[in-house]
């Protein structure tokens, strides 16, 4: 069994005409999902109302709140443009605390159910800093369920795995100086956000690890990087729990990168990530060509079963 949280509210988050980023990115998930033959093992959840879990109170424990309120001031004004790659409409703002609820939501599948969780929700927050919404990112979702996590029993220790095809900027500078957080990342460099190419930076805690791919780096490529780099490093950290920032944009027909993955592939970098726990979070990132990106997000859940 996997729990699924998912809201048709994430569909309005309103990107205008011809975003990479839009809605139908996770319609057409949803669409592969209910199509699959093993339907009965996925449960579906809603996420929890923003108040309830008092969303605001974590996403200050990450972000500024200059920050906070520009996303804020700009949604309740009708919509612009934070940045030339960065829209917000009139609900985006209420749809991204929606998100950072679901992927609280997660972490609490993950701990209370002892199963994986996929946290269905847009917009995606790798790119977004502590101060700066950026790369079609309002908050840093991960680094605010890692935090999260943290105030559970028993985790002391957190890791997250960004496998998106672009640096996780923002989620590396919130989490970087945390001794508590390790934060791995696999993407293509040169490449948005034009970040994460020094892999001689471990952070002062030993806690990152940037892994640069070539451009047309397949799975034989990202096999022998899982191998060497990744599965020692997150070995050696021993998490007491696991994000994956699953960006699906690694996809050889990913119109916005030039990694050569197919979707089943996944179903291997699923396994690693099951080697390593059997319960871990997986939260969507990137991944733009949508079927592509659906049947890799099937993929993976289809190896937690």
């Amino acid at each position: 069994m996997i729990s699924v949280i998912y809201s048709s509210e994430f569909l309005e988050h309103n990107t205008g005409y011809g975003h990479p980023e839009k809605a139908k990115r996770l319609t057409a998930i949803v669409e592969a999902l209910k199509g699959v033959d093993w339907q009965e093992q996925i449960d579906w959840q809603l996420p929890s109302p923003v108040e309830q879990r008092n969303v605001l109170a974590h996403i200050q424990k990450v972000h500024t709140s200059e920050h906070i309120e520009r996303i804020k001031r700009v949604a309740s004004e009708g919509g612009g443009y934070i940045d030339l790659d960065t829209p917000i409409s009139e609900r985006s703002y209420d749809v991204a605390l929606l998100a950072v609820s679901a992927w609280l939501d997660g972490v609490d599948q993950v701990l209370d159910h002892h199963r994986p969780a996929f946290v269905l929700a847009r917009p995606p927050g790798h790119h977004a800093t502590r101060d700066t919404a950026m790369g079609f990112c309002l908050f840093s979702n991960a680094a605010i369920a890692a935090n999260y996590a943290l105030t559970k029993p028993k985790i002391k220790r957190v890791a997250i795995l960004d496998w998106d095809v672009h640096h996780g900027n923002g989620t590396e500078e919130i989490v970087r100086d945390n001794p508590k957080i390790a934060y791995c990342s696999l993407h293509q460099h040169p490449c948005y956000p034009g970040t994460g190419g020094n892999q001689n930076d471990h952070g002062k805690y030993q806690n990152i690890l940037n892994l640069p791919m070539t451009a047309g780096s397949n799975i034989t490529d990202y096999q022998q990087v899982f191998e060497q780099e990744v599965m020692p490093f997150l070995q050696n950290w021993q998490p007491d729990f696991l994000i994956v920032s699953a960006g699906y944009d690694a996809n050889d027909d990913d119109p916005l990168a030039a990694i050569s993955l197919q979707p089943n592939d996944y179903d291997l970098l699923t396994k690693y990530v099951l080697q390593i726990t059997r319960y871990p979070l997986f939260g969507l990132e990137g991944g733009y060509h949508l079927r592509a990106l659906a049947n890799s997000a099937v993929a993976t859940l289809n190896s937690c079963l």
